[in-house]
């Protein structure tokens, strides 16, 4: 198995990824995907979506094997949440 090595800072690599979210990706994913994940290569912009995180990455490194990924939950600020919820009506 081959380690991919970061060619950016976790800065730069957040930045990309969160541009080409907002610029190319969002206007193009349906209401109907949120709570989907979206796998970007920040170099390309490149994207696949499925509600698998692992199903997304796989399909977008079967076309860019040395992609670097920048993972973002429709709909969400947030891919995980640890912890509990609280109820939005208190």
């Amino acid at each position: 198995m081959t380690v991919r090595q970061p060619r950016y800072s976790k800065e730069e690599f957040a930045r990309r990824g969160d541009e080409i979210y907002e610029t190319q990706v969002r206007p193009q994913v349906e209401e109907g995907d949120r709570g989907k994940i979206v796998a970007i290569d920040i170099e390309t912009g490149d994207f696949e979506v499925d509600k698998s995180e692992i199903a997304a990455c796989d399909r977008l490194e079967a076309r860019h094997p040395d992609a670097q990924i920048w993972i973002v939950r429709i709909g969400s600020r947030h891919v995980r949440r640890f912890g509990g919820r609280t109820p939005k009506n208190l």
